[in-house]
């Protein structure tokens, strides 16, 4: 072998020295129902009935509820409240949470409001979300509480507002949304 031959990847050696300084790996384990059963309920009653059927536990959460340990508490017309306490799953390298778990909960508050408005048969889906992260969550820190608010609904477009707090009830992240509001296909149609 010439001495420009290697038998291991530059820095081979090196990562793995540094994967056994890392410590002993973790996991946590998933638990979903199928989301398509859940879906198939939505058309059947009113945005707001489904939401407090799903809070009730009558119906399952969706499965992006267990990844990010999202909990329905308040709902009524055009306004929602979630709980989320996030894990250290959701850090980021820096040892914050990561803005994508904050802004999967602000758009899940955002959508959530404008479901709850409307009528059976119908659906939405976000057209576009802004977030505004205005201070950093650490873990460890307690549960955030996330609230929706409906601005307008319209018959085709709608606008929401969402708010996070921290455990003291410092705002953290705030968002506004805007929604595609469609029919829903009815079940065997």
């Amino acid at each position: 072998m010439s001495e420009t031959q290697q038998t291991d990847a530059p820095g081979a050696h090196e990562a793995a020295t540094a994967h056994e300084a890392w410590g002993e790996p973790r996991s946590r384990d998933l638990t979903w129902y199928d989301p398509l059963r859940t879906a198939a309920q939505a058309p059947l009653t009113s945005g707001v009935e489904f939401l407090r059927r799903m809070r009730d536990g009558l119906i399952p959460p969706p499965p992006i509820a267990s990844h990010f340990g999202l909990d329905i508490d308040e709902v009524e017309e055009g306004r929602v409240t979630f709980r989320c306490t996030p894990d250290e799953s959701g850090y980021n390298p820096i040892g914050t949470i990561h803005g994508g778990v904050l802004c999967t909960l602000l758009d899940t508050v955002c959508g959530c409001a404008i479901q709850s408005v409307l009528p059976q048969g119908k659906g939405y889906t976000s057209i576009e979300i802004k977030v505004s992260y205005v201070k950093a969550v650490r873990g460890g820190g307690g549960p955030l509480t996330a609230e929706g608010t409906v601005v307008k609904a319209g018959s085709r477009v709608g606008f929401t507002e969402g708010v996070v707090r921290d455990a003291t009830g410092a705002v953290v992240a705030t968002a506004s949304s805007t929604l595609l509001v469609f029919d829903l296909p009815t079940p065997g149609a």
